[in-house]
């Protein structure tokens, strides 16, 4: 009896051994997959940044309007050892703030208050729909009418952007949870707060969660959109400075800026998706 105990917890011990090997190798190549990606993307980026020094200094392309990248780190470098940089990039970016997690936060509830009452589905569907292929850009002026020209009509204009792209992303995934849960939870005498609290908001967090992705993105836009039309500070601001007064080295390292600030706060988002996802 002993010996067959024995001979059990040899042939358990083997198995969990190859799982753990098999884990093992699986982790190792899902690195060197994601170390590959990495080096492939840095010398796309460190090739195309070479090629457009190159093309710059021995003027094959036009300076005046596309510059090259050593004249746009110098005037990068001169901002910020200025000091000129630094309002302009902290108003755009607590511009993007307000408007991502307001955003966020009002979309979320809207998707679902919507999907709490169909008759408020029905009546608020095609407003939302009219509201949402509607250009931002048309709204901005209206929003500088009403709310000022200023950092409240910038936010808005973001708003605008943000809280419809969520509110619809969310709902869908609320309408795209297994019927079969509802159906069982139902079967149990589950009320409709509970339908929601125990099956419909677990199963859509991870959509919820990745909504804030989008949402970095479409927080940039509304912002710049606004900046263009009414900021008299901000990197959208610069950006348009810059062309007014032909100065598309400072248009061109406006846009640098945006690149590396925006994929810095995408990266921090995918990061606490990461962590809120393992959570759930």
């Amino acid at each position: 009896m002993m010996d067959g105990n024995h001979d059990i917890n040899r042939d358990t011990d083997g198995r969990q051994a190859w799982l753990d090997e098999q884990y093992n190798a699986h982790m190792r190549k899902k690195r060197r997959t994601r170390h590959a990606v990495w080096s492939v993307q840095f010398a796309i980026l460190f090739i195309a940044t070479a090629l457009w020094e190159i093309a710059g200094q021995l003027k094959w392309i036009d300076v005046l309007i596309f510059s090259y990248p050593s004249k746009i780190g110098g005037q990068i470098v001169k901002d910020v050892v200025s000091g000129e940089l630094w309002p302009h990039l902290f108003m755009t970016v607590g511009e993007v703030a307000v408007g991502f997690i307001f955003g966020t936060l009002l979309g979320t509830i809207l998707a679902v208050m919507i999907w709490w009452s169909p008759f408020l589905c029905k009546v608020l569907d095609p407003y939302m729909v009219v509201f949402n292929s509607m250009p931002k850009v048309a709204l901005g002026p209206i929003f500088i009418v009403l709310f000022g020209a200023g950092f409240t009509a910038i936010v808005i204009t973001t708003l605008s952007i943000t809280v419809i792209v969520t509110t619809l992303v969310v709902y869908n995934s609320f309408n795209e949870v297994d019927v079969n849960l509802v159906k069982v939870v139902r079967s149990f005498g589950a009320t409709r707060k509970q339908e929601f609290r125990k099956v419909i908001l677990p199963a859509s967090f991870p959509t919820i969660v990745s909504t804030l992705k989008v949402n970095v993105g479409m927080a940039w836009v509304g912002v710049i959109v606004g900046e263009f039309l009414v900021a008299k500070i901000g990197l959208g601001y610069l950006i348009v400075y810059g062309f007014q007064v032909f100065n598309f080295t400072l248009v061109m390292a406006s846009l640098v800026i945006i690149a590396i600030v925006a994929t810095g706060m995408y990266q921090l988002v995918v990061y606490v998706e990461k962590k809120l996802v393992r959570q759930s």
